[in-house]
């Protein structure tokens, strides 16, 4: 394929996804990824797209546009499985969890549905409807009670804002799971939604610890409002494509950085 034709391929999957993998670009072209790394930064240069680390985006996208979930469950599905497998390990037995809207906290709740009773607390819809109806792999055991807190919902079916607030305040939990849109060095973990990032926090103090799940994508990406700073968080999870520098950064930061095998 000659150049002009992959960055026009290239821009046309950035302005779809909003965020697209060196790998699956590399993949839909039929070339190489140090190519298709090549045309990114000459896309860049002339302000059509944006380098991320491991891809691309949409010039100043990140800070504020918030992906719908339909979108994001299709986008590193065997990371985010990973993760989850790594978060689900951590779930005890009549424990009480809390779970942060997103599609790796999503991932993590399959993999708890049919798994030890606890009590769940979320203020994911999508969430709530798995523990309820099951997942694909078979209908869910009713073991677990599922606590659905209530408020505004955002395009990622999150429910925040201050009905969610005051809900969460009241609580108290042994661990919660949180799911983040962006992890900076200097910003430590972001969301776009300011609402989100409210609850979030509400979230945060409810929890006797806090496990951040975040693939390798969400590094060097900054949404608008800060969640926490990085050594604020009791561990964090990712998986094995992140960057040796992030890698560095994170580990000398959170309490306990965990890296699972994709």
């Amino acid at each position: 394929m000659l150049q002009a034709a992959r960055h026009s391929a290239i821009i046309d999957a950035v302005q779809r996804e909003r965020v697209v993998r060196v790998s699956d670009l590399a993949q839909l072209l039929g070339v190489s990824p140090m190519t298709v790394r090549r045309d990114i930064e000459a896309l860049e240069e002339a302000g059509r797209v944006e380098r991320i680390h491991g891809g691309a985006k949409l010039p100043g996208d990140a800070s504020t546009h918030e992906p719908g979930f339909e979108l994001k469950s299709t986008q590193l599905t065997a990371e985010k499985h990973a993760i989850a497998v790594e978060a689900a390990s951590l779930v005890q037995e009549g424990m009480a969890i809390g779970l942060g809207a997103g599609t790796t906290t999503w991932a993590l709740a399959k993999e708890l549905v049919n798994g030890p009773r606890i009590t769940v607390v979320t203020n994911s819809v999508r969430i709530a409807d798995l523990f309820h109806h099951g997942s694909s792999s078979g209908p869910a055991r009713f073991g677990s009670t599922v606590i659905l807190i209530g408020g505004e919902r955002t395009p990622s079916d999150a429910l925040v804002g201050p009905i969610a607030t005051s809900s969460l305040k009241q609580l108290h939990l042994d661990v919660l799971f949180l799911g983040v849109h962006g992890m900076d060095a200097h910003a430590g973990f972001t969301t776009p939604n300011l609402l989100e990032a409210e609850t979030n926090r509400a979230f945060m103090s409810s929890a006797r610890s806090t496990v951040i799940l975040a693939d390798h994508s969400k590094w060097g990406v900054v949404g608008i409002a800060s969640i926490t700073r990085l050594e604020e968080v009791d561990e964090l999870i990712t998986d094995s494509l992140l960057g040796e520098d992030a890698r560095r950064v994170l580990a000398e930061n959170v309490a306990k950085l965990r890296i699972a095998e994709a």
